[in-house]
């Protein structure tokens, strides 16, 4: 059914005005943990830069390390900002970062928040991870535990299929230590532009002429035919134990700045379209989410 109606889309009008995208600033797409710009063909938001620049928009992706800390990533990404504000002419950017990609985006608008327009965290790791606390801290003590552990180190193996196990070097651990409660408490210490005061609150809309979103995800299986849902990210989600989570980040965990909402029918994968456009059909297309969002950017000025 979701072929048919993809189909019934792309042959009809155009559902949005001209020029529904085109923002003030470019956009920036910036990836996660294990993350890409574009690889074999696929991209890592899946569908998302050829719809953002159909609708108008000016649209980069940006490529950073798979595997770092959020500040090494952050100064690539900077590099790769300054670059793309030299080609594009435009005196900013608007970033939008998925999972690890966030706190990526947050180093550069704290560090040169000149440069930045705005700041948008999908599904960030802006309080840590309770998976990757479990992974790095004692061993699990019940089965449930043991077998969310297994199941996240089953997603990070498969990551380490594709990027040389990493999570054996000193990046790897690196990275993954960053992902925790205490190492994000740490890069918050830092960088705490926007958090929210309150645990699941929002922050400042606005913080050195900045402006900063989030949104995410609270559901886990969504497609019976995405081989992630079930039974990984299923599995990996009990390490929240009774919070909501979307698999991999908490809900009020992924909060920041104006939170558009934070209880989508979409898991980790979801919210970059993945894997390969399986999502749930109850919930909003995650392309229209981006298609939509860079309307608000436009709407707000930038």
């Amino acid at each position: 059914m979701r072929w048919l109606l993809c189909v019934l889309v792309l042959s009809s009008p155009p559902l949005y005005a001209r020029g529904y995208t085109e923002t003030r600033y470019p956009i920036v797409l910036v990836h996660g943990l294990f993350g890409f710009d574009r690889e074999l063909g696929v991209d890592y938001f899946y569908g998302v830069p050829a719809a953002l620049r159909r609708e108008g928009a000016t649209v980069y992706v940006a490529r950073v390390d798979p595997v770092n800390t959020s500040e090494i990533r952050g100064e690539q990404l900077l590099a790769q900002v300054e670059e793309i504000i030299a080609i594009s002419g435009a005196d900013k950017v608007n970033l939008i970062g998925h999972s690890q990609g966030a706190p990526t985006a947050r180093y550069v608008a704290a560090v040169r928040p000149d440069l930045v327009a705005s700041v948008t965290s999908v599904g960030g790791v802006n309080k840590g991870s309770a998976v990757a606390d479990l992974l790095t801290g004692p061993s699990a003590s019940s089965w449930l535990t043991r077998l969310a552990a297994f199941s996240g180190r089953t997603l990070f193996g498969l990551g380490n299929l594709f990027f040389g196990s990493p999570l054996q070097t000193a990046r790897g651990r690196a990275a993954l230590a960053d992902m925790t409660s205490a190492g994000a408490a740490r890069f918050n210490r830092l960088f705490p532009q926007a958090l929210p005061a309150t645990p699941c609150g929002e922050g400042d809309y606005l913080v050195d002429g900045v402006r900063y979103y989030s949104w995410s995800g609270s559901q886990i299986a969504t497609n019976p035919l995405d081989p992630i849902d079930l039974p990984l990210l299923w599995l990996a989600s009990a390490a929240f134990g009774s919070d909501d989570s979307d698999g991999l980040v908490g809900r009020c965990a992924s909060h920041l700045g104006e939170v558009i909402r934070d209880d989508y029918r979409m898991n980790h994968a979801n919210e970059v379209n993945q894997m390969f456009g399986l999502v749930s059909p109850s919930e909003i297309d995650p392309v229209a989410l981006y298609l939509m969002h860079a309307n608000r950017l436009q709407q707000a000025g930038l």
